[in-house]
């Protein structure tokens, strides 16, 4: 018995949005959480990122990128088909109990994961403000969803194809200059951008929470391939986190760590391309 896609929708020319019907994961999820899936029997295991959740519809929102083997072929299967295996909820859930004015930044795919932390703050009554960048409109994704949930929402891209030309960092250093007092500010996207996001709230002092997951790879801890250090100490991101004290970060080290399997990553989605293109002459 596998899990059922109830729908799927392609965001943007390499990241696809799937709704999964998973009645006893959707029971428990919370922001900041993730599943481990496995396509079909053969299949590898990988960690995502609940994006949202319905508890009485049963339903779970995966977002993925199409960077590899399992994403691609996950990016094959339909509405009414089945995801072989599908587990969860994992990891620790995203503190916002408390939490009156935040900062949300998203970088990327990462804003998928940043929504759900959004929108629970707003559900809660928090004050949001949300920075999302990309690198280009074309790339944009949850750009109405996002402006559902956030008191503020600032729009960044590389190229100024979409908003403000620029880096997420300098709309929050705006932010943060004008007077903006936020309890927490929330980064989650790709590694070098959190750094960046940390080191401009420091001088601040404001408390800055950074999501692990761009180095999680089995979900477990027993790989070892999303161990980091934080103030000094080892962590897991994906039993220890994901989420962690941004400032504490070792992310010179975490960087080094991430870029390990993309060369393998690649390989392999290749190798999936051209096997799909032999299958389909």
């Amino acid at each position: 018995m596998g899990y059922k896609i109830l729908r799927k929708k392609s965001l943007n020319p390499t990241v696809t949005l799937m709704d999964v019907h998973a009645p006893l994961v959707a029971l428990k999820a919370e922001p900041g959480q993730f599943i481990i899936l496995r396509v079909d029997e053969e299949g590898e295991r990988i960690p995502l990122t609940i994006a949202d959740y319905d508890r009485n519809a049963g339903r779970i929102t995966i977002i993925f990128q199409i960077v590899g083997e399992t994403t691609f072929k996950l990016n094959l299967l339909n509405e009414g088909d089945e995801i072989r295996d599908f587990v969860g909820p994992l990891g620790k859930p995203t503190e916002t109990e408390g939490l009156k004015k935040v900062a949300i930044i998203g970088g990327g795919v990462g804003c998928a994961i940043a929504y759900p932390v959004a929108k629970k703050l707003h559900d809660l009554g928090a004050t949001v403000h949300t920075i999302a960048g990309f690198r280009t409109k074309d790339l944009v994704i949850l750009e109405d969803e996002f402006a559902a949930v956030s008191d503020k929402f600032l729009k960044t891209s590389d190229d100024g194809s979409w908003g403000e030309k620029g880096l997420v960092t300098d709309a929050l250093k705006k932010l943060i200059e004008s007077g903006e007092k936020y309890d927490e500010v929330i980064a989650i996207g790709p590694l070098v951008m959190m750094k960046f996001v940390c080191l401009t709230t420091k001088p601040y002092g404001i408390k800055t929470v950074v999501s692990m997951n761009p180095i999680m790879i089995d979900g477990t801890g027993m790989c070892g391939g999303c161990r980091l250090t934080v103030g000094g100490e080892t962590k897991f991101a994906c039993v220890d986190g994901p989420d962690f004290d941004g400032h504490k970060v070792d992310f010179d080290e975490a960087l080094k760590r991430g870029s390990t399997y993309k060369a393998r990553e690649r390989e392999r989605y290749d190798s999936a391309c051209n096997l799909f293109k032999g299958v389909n002459k």
